[in-house]
């Protein structure tokens, strides 16, 4: 059950001869009081709660006071009625904070936040998913709603940004950013967001390929990229003896090696390290292979 199911099912009539509540109103008991919760042929309106057992009215509501009529949402295409706030705030790793996003929403007055802490890279964002499906439902009853994030970085890049643009276009979905390149409301389907999406999704292509370039112009200079080398040639032989030898796995074998040079020295590498070393012994035995067959056919001939 989630906090915003009142305002699903609320979204709706009540089908209950005995209560008749209007959407935007809760449900009423034959005794003229707010009902302690919704009525069964009223939430299973909602196709997230069909098969829920009962669905309460929120405190907000006052349950077992008096019932009064509430105002309507409006009807579609009526000037919305009301406005509605909602925010989302998204870090890429466990280790970042949250806080500096949660608070600049908490100043900008939203009315629920849905948080997260998931990288860009991954398909699914859960909480954005819910974000996104709480503000259509809202702005179905009539309410003008907007999605309020920090930064359009918190969204994603690229055609991330354009296609969620595209989504809350289409459902009349304001979108505003607290800071960054593009701070302010925007209209979704406006040519300057568009633009500045794209541009956005450029800059990580843009930075991967001059990490790349980098990389090959270090590796034509004898530079090695990554670490620091932690293995040598007595660590690569006693390694391969206990693997032809002895039969061991990556782990066993990686727990009777030690580091014998640089910070981490005294250490044991990790099974990560000893596969990445077996590896390239192997390639290079097998190039000395073939180069050593391929002379020895020159040579006959």
């Amino acid at each position: 059950m989630s906090d915003d199911d009142f305002l699903r099912v609320e979204a709706n009539d009540c089908p209950m001869s005995t209560c008749a509540a209007p959407a935007g109103s809760p449900c009423r008991t034959g005794k003229g009081k707010v009902a302690a919760q919704y009525h069964t042929a009223r939430f299973r309106l909602v196709p997230s709660l069909a098969k829920a057992l009962t669905v309460p009215t929120p405190p907000l509501r006052k349950p077992g006071s008096a019932w009064i009529e509430l105002p309507r949402p409006a009807a579609a295409g009526a000037e919305p009625t009301g406005h509605v706030r909602i925010g989302y705030a998204r870090a890429s790793t466990v280790r970042q904070s949250l806080d500096t996003q949660l608070d600049a929403l908490k100043r900008a007055t939203v009315t629920k936040v849905f948080a997260e802490k998931i990288s860009t890279r991954v398909l699914r964002r859960p909480e954005l998913e819910k974000a996104v499906a709480l503000a259509q439902e809202m702005r179905a009853s009539g309410v003008a709603v907007t999605l309020v994030v920090h930064e359009h970085k918190r969204l994603g890049r690229g055609i991330e940004l354009a296609t969620l643009a595209e989504q809350l276009r289409a459902a009349g979905i304001g979108l505003e950013f607290l800071t960054g390149e593009l701070q302010g409301s925007h209209d979704p389907s406006g040519i300057v967001f568009t633009v500045l999406a794209a541009m956005s999704g450029m800059d990580r292509e843009y930075i991967r390929d001059r990490t790349l370039e980098g990389h090959e112009a270090a590796r034509a200079r004898g530079k090695t990229i990554g670490g620091a080398t932690v293995t040598d040639a007595a660590m690569l032989s006693h390694a391969l003896h206990l693997r032809d030898q002895q039969g061991l796995s990556l782990r066993d074998i990686a727990a009777q090696l030690v580091i014998s040079r640089g910070k981490k020295k005294g250490e044991h590498p990790s099974p990560a390290t000893v596969l990445r070393m077996f590896r390239d012994h192997d390639h290079a035995t097998a190039a000395a292979g073939h180069h050593a067959l391929a002379a020895e056919r020159s040579s006959a001939t």
